[in-house]
């Protein structure tokens, strides 16, 4: 990205600057900057280059006394220029982390929706911003097995085992209390319609040929027909729903000091259309990062968002990130939010 005529020098005041607002969220005056390790320049050089980054929108001055702070511009400069040495050496993960990690996904051996789920705990953990993670699309996952359960004479459920690692399970209710022979017949056919199909494409067409048969010639009565169709219209509703978990959201609370800006960045997560419309577009933008105002959704103007794909056999299938203020370490979320997602991808892989 260009920069506008910011040299080597002022970029590397302003890297200095956020790194220290960042640590201690206080702003930062010349004289703190020129005895900072590695400077070489005098106080009056940096102030005036501090100077210049402020009249070119790349720090604030949020009081007439006061030193400098970093504008949502300087912190997209900052970002645009971390090496990847500059996000290896942040991110590099304790030992107690690095064993935490491996640990969880070494025996992740749960139901995919549970997986992503502990997935957005751990990241939270991890990184202390919230985590969001998004899983494959429900739509597009291929049947493997459906099975019609009996609970009791009225209710029934349907479990479908799909390729992408998820476990849809609807409840149905029945016209009629089913025998174990229509149960039987229910769950053949069914499996006949969904296994080897997209969720997107179920469908029963039925075997009845005359309004009112009370049994087909091959043994389906219409009973049977409308147990099946039932089941199939409880599993395609399932489709419609987003895999998106959302965790460690009490890390917002210590971010920002005014309650309702709290309150509105979490009534925004709790939109999951929001969320996934985010994730999207960051994704089909090929943009790891997303500052302020650059997120496109006004609630979230305060927050930034860092975010990884996830890849499975070369497909992104859902991705892994973090939320939390503009005043973020983008080094370290950078690099734990890349090393999650690898890992998160392996383990779905595995699967």
């Amino acid at each position: 990205m260009a920069t506008s005529g910011v040299d080597d020098r002022r970029i590397a005041i302003l890297r200095r600057v956020i790194e220290h607002y960042v640590t201690t969220g206080q702003p930062v005056g010349s004289n703190h900057v020129a005895s900072l390790p590695g400077v070489s320049v005098s106080a009056a050089t940096i102030r005036n280059d501090m100077a210049a980054l402020e009249a070119d929108g790349y720090l604030a001055q949020p009081h007439t006394s006061a030193g400098r702070i970093p504008t949502d511009k300087g912190y997209r400069v900052y970002v645009d220029h971390l090496t990847s040495t500059d996000v290896e050496k942040a991110g590099r993960l304790d030992s107690v982390n690095r064993q935490r990690l491996g640990d969880f996904f070494d025996s992740a051996h749960f139901r995919l929706e549970e997986t992503l789920h502990r997935t957005s705990l751990l990241l939270a953990q991890l990184t202390n911003y919230t985590a969001v993670v998004t899983g494959p699309s429900v739509s597009e996952a291929v049947v493997r097995s459906a099975h019609i359960v009996s609970l009791n004479d009225r209710i029934g459920t349907v479990v479908a085992v799909l390729s992408n690692g998820d476990i849809e399970s609807e409840q149905i209710e029945f016209t009629s209390p089913p025998s174990d022979l229509q149960i039987a017949l229910a769950n053949a056919q069914l499996n006949e319609s969904l296994v080897g199909k997209a969720l997107s494409n179920a469908a029963f067409t039925p075997r009845s040929t005359a309004s009112g048969n009370a049994r087909t010639a091959d043994g389906v009565d219409s009973e049977v027909e409308i147990l099946v169709a039932r089941a199939i219209e409880a599993v395609a509703a399932g489709q419609h729903r987003d895999s998106v978990f959302v965790g460690g959201t009490a890390s917002l609370t210590t971010a920002f000091e005014a309650v309702d800006v709290v309150r509105s960045v979490l009534e925004t997560l709790e939109q999951q259309y929001v969320v996934v419309s985010l994730v999207r577009d960051m994704l089909s933008r090929g943009v790891s990062v997303a500052i302020g105002a650059e997120t496109g959704v006004e609630p979230l103007s305060v927050c930034s968002v860092v975010l990884a794909p996830v890849i499975r056999d070369g497909e992104t299938i859902g991705s892994v990130g973090v939320l939390g203020p503009t005043r973020m370490n983008y080094p370290a979320a950078l690099a734990t939010v890349e090393v999650v997602s690898n890992r998160l991808g392996r383990r779905l892989t595995e699967n």
